[in-house]
């Protein structure tokens, strides 16, 4: 990762939909532990952690929400796992 990612308020994002179990691959747990090694290799702070168990089809995740506020308020960036790509995905937000 490039420098300019480095000393940057990130926020880990895990989510396992509620709706249903097998559709999405990695559970909560596994996603933490992906999404902190991946924090790890790239010198990646965390500065808070979000997990939510609720299906993105209905709207108003209340965790995303906080999470989402808080970038809003203070700024930051999101690490989160991509099930589609099965990669630890990061989201830079200008809010």
């Amino acid at each position: 990762m490039n420098n300019n990612m480095e000393n940057k308020k990130f926020f880990l994002y895990a989510r396992k939909s509620t709706d249903v179990e097998d559709k999405q691959v990695l559970s909560i747990e596994a996603q933490l532990t992906e999404l902190r090694e991946y924090a790890v290799r790239e010198n990646i702070e965390i500065s808070a952690e979000y997990i939510e168990k609720q299906s993105a089809k209905v709207p108003g995740r209340p965790i995303f929400n906080k999470m989402m506020k808080e970038i809003e308020t203070f700024g930051g960036n999101i690490l989160a796992w991509n099930p589609f790509m099965s990669i630890a995905w990061v989201f830079s937000c200008s809010c």
